[in-house]
This record gives C-alpha cells, sequence and structure tokens, in this order.
C-alpha cells in the first residue's frame, strides 16, 4: 500500500471498530490501487464474523476482478451473474444464506444475496448506469445498497475514477465522507493524450476512420511489440441503412428506428430483434445507390486488418460475447499477448488492467456526446476517462488518441486533462441553471398504448388534470410535455412521456400516487399503460 491506500484503510477501520457505519465514497484517478484498497477493507470485515457484498457493473468486469479476489480469499468468495442459470443463481444464495461463503461480487442482483450477517457493501464504478434497473421495479442499486445498509448496521463505500455528479454533490454537502487517491499505484506516469479534430483531418483529404497521428502511433507500437486498444461506442457492422439518391432509411417496423447493418447481409433493430435482408434498392425510389453508413465495431476490425496487415485483432462488444465465457476467452487471450489489438465497445476500457497496453484509441468521441440526454456530457467525460485509463498503467508509458468533430467541447477538454473538478465545476453549473438531477429531482410518466391516438390523448389528458391537481393545491412544479418518447413505437406499443421537475422527492412522489389514482379509477385510460421512474438514468 502506498501512503494514500493505507490512510483510508486505517480510517475506515478506525470508523469499523469505534462502530461509525456511514457512507463513503472514494475518489481514485484510474489505475490509483482502488481494488487493493477493497481487499483490504473486506479482509478486516471478514475478520470481524461479517460478510461483504461487492457490486461491480457489468460482467466483463469479472474477469480480472474475480481472479484477483479468488487468489485473495479462496473458496470463501462466489460470483453472481446474469449469464448463470437460475439454478446455479440459486445454489450461489443457498450457499449465502448457509454461511458457506463470506463475500459475493456480482453486478446489481448481488445485492439481494441473503447473507444474515452482513457488516459492508462496496459500490464499485458506482457512476455506471447499469445500476439503475430498466426493468419495473426500477430502483437504483446506491440507494437500495444504503437502504440495506440502515438495516443491517453496514456501511456502504462507493467508488469511481469519475464519481457521478450526484455522489460527487453530497460528498461536498458533508452527506458522504469522501477520500482521494491522486497518484497511480505502480507510480505510473498519466498518459499522454491527443485530441484529433476530423474537421481538420477530412480538409487534408484524410477520409479514414483512423487519424494520422493514430495510424502513425499504432505503427510505432505494432513495431515495438506492446498492445492497442480501439475504443468505439457502438456496435454491429455499421451505422443505419440509407438511400443517397432520395435520403430514405430502413427502420425497424416495431420501433421506429434505425436498423443496423451486419456483415451478414442483414439489418438487425437492437431494441425488439427484428431482422431482414438488406435490400439491393432502395425501396422508396429504386435507386441501387442504398448502403450503411456509419461505423461499428464489425467494419473498426475489418479496416484495422485492411490498414495494418499482419496485426493479430479480435473484438469485443455485446455480439462477440453472447455464449457463456466469451468475456473471459476474450479477455484472457488478449491479456496472454495472443491479439495486439483489441477493438470494442464500452465493455473494454473499464476496469481491465493490461501492462502492455500503451496506446488506447477513441474512435469517435462525439458518439456518445449529443445522444438527446441531458446526462450525455457526464457519460462521454466518463467513458473518455475510463478508455484513457487503461494506457500506460504499468512500467510502458502511454498515450490516447481522442478524435472528435468538437475539440473544444468542456467534456472532451477536460477528459484530455483528467481534470474530474474542472468538469463537475462545468456540469453542476448546466444542471443547476436547468434544473436537472442532482441539483432538483424528476420523475419521469410513461403512457403506453398499443393505438397510437389514444396513447396520445391519454398522455395530454393525464397532463391537464395535473395541472388542476398543481393549481388546486398550489404546488410550484415544472411540466415539460407531453411528447412522443425518444423510442416512440417500440414491440408495436406507442409511447408518451412527461417529466416533472421539483426539488422535493417526497412531493414527487405524492404526485406520482395522485396520477396513479387518477388512471386507476378513470375508464378513459383503457387499453392504455402508465409507468413511472424518478431521477432516470436514461432517455426513453
Amino acid at each position: 500500500m502506498n501512503e494514500e491506500q493505507q490512510y483510508i484503510i486505517d480510517d475506515f477501520i478506525r470508523d469499523y471498530v469505534q462502530g461509525i457505519r456511514t457512507d463513503y465514497l472514494l475518489f481514485g484517478v484510474t489505475g490509483s490501487g482502488k481494488t487493493e484498497v477493497y481487499m483490504e477493507m473486506i479482509a478486516y470485515v471478514v475478520s470481524q464474523g461479517k460478510q461483504v457484498i461487492m457490486l461491480i457493473p457489468e460482467i466483463a468486469l469479472t474477469y480480472q476482478t474475480v481472479q484477483r479476489f479468488y487468489r485473495r480469499f479462496g473458496d470463501r468468495i462466489s460470483i453472481m451473474n446474469s449469464k448463470m442459470s437460475q439454478g446455479e443463481r440459486y445454489d450461489q444464495s443457498v450457499r449465502a444464506r448457509n454461511g458457506e461463503i463470506d463475500i459475493m461480487i456480482g453486478p446489481r442482483s448481488a445485492l439481494f444475496t441473503p447473507f444474515q450477517n452482513l457488516g459492508l457493501i462496496i459500490i464499485d464504478e458506482e457512476h455506471e448506469n447499469s445500476y439503475k434497473s430498466e426493468t419495473t421495479p426500477k430502483y437504483h442499486a446506491v440507494r437500495v445498497a444504503r437502504k440495506r445498509a440502515e438495516l443491517t448496521g453496514s456501511s456502504v463505500f462507493l467508488g469511481s475514477a469519475t464519481p457521478s455528479t450526484e455522489s460527487f454533490l453530497q460528498a461536498k454537502q458533508g452527506k458522504l465522507k469522501l477520500y482521494h487517491l491522486t497518484k497511480r499505484a505502480k507510480e505510473a506516469e498519466p498518459p499522454v493524450v491527443w485530441i484529433v479534430d476530423l474537421r481538420e483531418e477530412l480538409k487534408n483529404k484524410n477520409k479514414s476512420i483512423f487519424s494520422e497521428k493514430l495510424k502513425e502511433l499504432m505503427i510505432d507500437r505494432l513495431n515495438k511489440k506492446e498492445q492497442i486498444m480501439l475504443f468505439l461506442n457502438r456496435r454491429g457492422y455499421a451505422g443505419f441503412v440509407s438511400c443517397r439518391s432520395c435520403g430514405h432509411v430502413m427502420k425497424c417496423p416495431h420501433c421506429d428506428v434505425s436498423l443496423t447493418s451486419h456483415n451478414n447481409g442483414g439489418m438487425v433493430c437492437h431494441y425488439c430483434g427484428y431482422t431482414e435482408k438488406q435490400p439491393g434498392n432502395c425501396p422508396s425510389c429504386g435507386s441501387k445507390y442504398i448502403a450503411a453508413f456509419g461505423t461499428g465495431t464489425q467494419k473498426v476490425e475489418e479496416l484495422v486488418k485492411k490498414e495494418f496487415a499482419g496485426a493479430r485483432v479480435l473484438r469485443m462488444d455485446t455480439d462477440t460475447t453472447k455464449n457463456k465465457g466469451g468475456h473471459e476467452a476474450i479477455l484472457s487471450a488478449f491479456s496472454e499477448h495472443k491479439a495486439d489489438i483489441l477493438v470494442g465497445t464500452q465493455m473494454i476500457v473499464k476496469g481491465h488492467d493490461f501492462p502492455k497496453v500503451t496506446l488506447v484509441g477513441i474512435i469517435a468521441a462525439d458518439l456518445s456526446l449529443y445522444t438527446g440526454d441531458f446526462r450525455a456530457g457526464e457519460r462521454t467525460f466518463q467513458l473518455l476517462c475510463q478508455a484513457a485509463g487503461r494506457a500506460g498503467r504499468d512500467v510502458l508509458p502511454g498515450e490516447v488518441v481522442i478524435q472528435t468533430y468538437h475539440p473544444e467541447h468542456y467534456s472532451i477538454q477536460t477528459a484530455a486533462a483528467g481534470d474530474f473538478e474542472a468538469f463537475y465545476e462545468q456540469e453542476i453549473l448546466y444542471r443547476t441553471l436547468m434544473q436537472y438531477p442532482p441539483v432538483a429531482h424528476m420523475l419521469l410518466v410513461l403512457v403506453t398504448s398499443k393505438e397510437e391516438e389514444k396513447a396520445g390523448k391519454a398522455a395530454t389528458h393525464l397532463s391537464e388534470a395535473l395541472k388542476l391537481y398543481m393549481e388546486k393545491e398550489q404546488l410550484q412544479l415544472q411540466l415539460i410535455g407531453p411528447a412522443p418518447a425518444a423510442l416512440s413505437k417500440a414491440n408495436d406499443t406507442y409511447r408518451r412521456v412527461m417529466y416533472i421537475k421539483h426539488d422535493d422527492y417526497e412531493e414527487l412522489i405524492r404526485i406520482k400516487n395522485y396520477m396513479e389514482g387518477y388512471f386507476s379509477f378513470s375508464d378513459y385510460f383503457a387499453g392504455c399503460n402508465l409507468q413511472f421512474d424518478f431521477d432516470p438514468m436514461s432517455s426513453y
């Protein structure tokens, strides 16, 4: 342990000995040794006869994380993830209830492990979206962890290199005890970050997805027998399929979103799974100039093989990791240097530690920057920092290339500088001006129906009833909508949304209860469904 790590461990143990059970936030730069801190705290809590739940955001994180934990704690550890069968998960729950294990590692669902003597809940990468359930009940794991800790007399320990604005604001307000890890554990220098303006590349007649800078550095790394990671926040072969003559875009007939082209000649909807063959001619105007636009991970993989002949390439995205053990197979092959370049979506940039990776290329930083979601800037900052954090984690120095059409955006500038505080100051100012979470609370109301007209009328009727209620109760709420959802049709169901903003969470609960009651007792809403989501993590 270095001095910073040891201070945090000692301070946590001092609190624990004194019976102080509180909530903590560890803000540590990538590679600063957060996992070592977790392991020391777990070892202490387990030595006191207590049990520990450690949440990780995605299955991709289990491979390296669990290996380290198994080496340290042996068979007193278990793992829970969505790739396991119900029977396997049931067996692990029984082992936990019977006291045969002390530590459970897994994503959100591991939070409900039936430990009889819980002492600590750790939530690594606490800023992650996947901690919020997208299905009813739409709970957030951090919120539920705090409640479970309160009921069992446990502590909650959050950790991240890029804390959520929610957690950081609470730490600033003194609601969380804040710890800092400011330097990398192996004393490795932070990577050198290059921002490449793709507009300039185009002016210089470079139409490749690889900027001249990225190309130059990739050739250098391949010559040195070092490893490269190329990150793209997309999956599939390419983007949408459209006609260059009339502009017609091939869309899913069920979900009102563009179909994604795959290299087997098919087009797939990534919402409902609808598939159809790519046409040879435009169904609208008959033109033969119909093709896939945009770039996906498969396309990047193909272009890498073409541009860097002889380089060994692996791809990791949702499609290549469908099967059980898919993540582990790809990660261990890359770890054993059976490939020079790993191309992937966001699952490759979180939590992995590959000593020979000295270059990370972010193909298109803007893909997550303009998604029509108020958290887009925060997501982009987090992804870029996580991606940059994969380079130069050991003795070999690292470099990062961020390719973007908007190099002046504060998310990109602060991520390149690795300056979370500067990003937070800008972001919290924007949230304050717009009254978005975490400065205010927001309730999303979703009205759905199989009939488009009925969904629209029901949402309008409900909003009018709410306005009358607000007037009667003299409530100062901000009501936005109703409007078609970002995904206005899914699985032949039409979707309309409203957003309600207020400083007081309890006030929004009262509004929810009123709307639920009104909806239930009125025949006007026959054939419609109503859903609520407090402080939603993604746009609908």
